[in-house]
């Protein structure tokens, strides 16, 4: 009757576990045999596992909003480029202050400016920081200020004796400084600088006010002059020299006009972003920039205004 005690063992097979697919998956849970020893078998249990179809909907929502942020911002880029495209093909600024666009060319581009401010970007424009900084005029309307004062000049004097060049704005702290830069003869280069005031009115609504203007002192390109004129000039040079100091002084210095308090007026800013700046005035009459320096950090906004 001898045996051994290893044949009076059970016997265990063990299991291999096999993969699991959700929701159910092989767990091995301890037994207890007879003997008392412990071993492992296995029992299949349920695991309770998130709604995947909730988890579904959550990628795709998250997916169809940035391609339809995408999708927005390409379409915004598309009109802007197609806006600088009109303005180029209606001959640009000279064109513009010269009154020689067409009707068509002005429609095409007041279509594109419409279509373009349906994108608005930024919701609150008069307090936001991508208001300030440095910007060119692209674009007036016909009874903006700086297309009267353009033709103001070109009607009384021909564009090979007088031209307007350039205008732009630099906006900072509430307060703006519009210069225009003006050619005499293509030989004498001066500036008109506009000094206002802004104040904030509503979340697209300001109001400027001119407080100053200044003809700056001229700088003359002496061989640009014509051999006509260079006689005259010298003339005229020689003259300046012997003024008294202080008006020499005030020449050197410019020519200041006070305005406080007799201009103003209300605009409305219809689109905002890092690089284009549209206005409309109370007619509806648009003004287009583009910015010419780095677009400002995103940190502080302007001040509120006060409803």
């Amino acid at each position: 009757m001898a045996c051994s005690v290893q044949a009076l063992r059970p016997t265990f097979t063990a299991q291999t576990p096999f993969s699991y697919s959700s929701p159910t998956s092989f767990v091995p849970l301890p037994a207890f045999p007879e003997n008392g020893r412990k071993f492992h078998t296995g029992r299949k249990i349920r695991r309770k596992m998130a709604n995947p179809g909730v988890c579904r909907a959550m990628v795709q929502q998250a997916v169809q909003g940035a391609s339809a942020a995408y999708a927005k911002d390409m379409e915004r880029l598309s009109a802007k480029e197609s806006l600088l495209l009109a303005f180029k093909d209606a001959g640009g600024f000279e064109a513009l202050v010269a009154g020689k666009t067409t009707d068509m060319q002005r429609i095409d581009v007041n279509e594109r400016i419409i279509g373009l401010e349906r994108l608005n970007p930024t919701p609150r424009p008069t307090t936001s920081p991508l208001l300030e900084g440095r910007w060119n005029f692209h674009w007036f309307g016909s009874g903006s200020p700086g297309l009267l004062a353009a033709k103001f000049i070109f009607e009384r004097f021909p564009s090979t004796l007088f031209n307007l060049s350039k205008m732009d704005a630099v906006i900072k702290d509430l307060s703006a400084k519009i210069t225009a830069n003006m050619k005499l003869l293509n030989a004498i280069e001066s500036n008109f600088v506009l000094s206002t005031k802004l104040s904030v009115e509503g979340p697209l609504r300001m109001k400027e006010e001119y407080v100053e203007g200044i003809f700056e002192s001229p700088n003359i390109n002496e061989e640009t002059i014509p051999v006509q004129l260079r006689g005259a000039f010298g003339q005229a040079v020689s003259t300046a020299q012997q003024l008294p100091a202080p008006i020499r002084d005030a020449v050197a210095s410019g020519l200041k006009v006070p305005l406080g308090g007799t201009f103003q007026r209300l605009f409305m800013i219809s689109y905002l972003d890092g690089e284009i700046l549209i206005i409309r005035d109370t007619a509806g009459i648009p003004e287009v920039l583009t910015r010419l320096d780095a677009v400002p950090s995103l940190v502080e906004a302007v001040p509120e205004y006060e409803s």
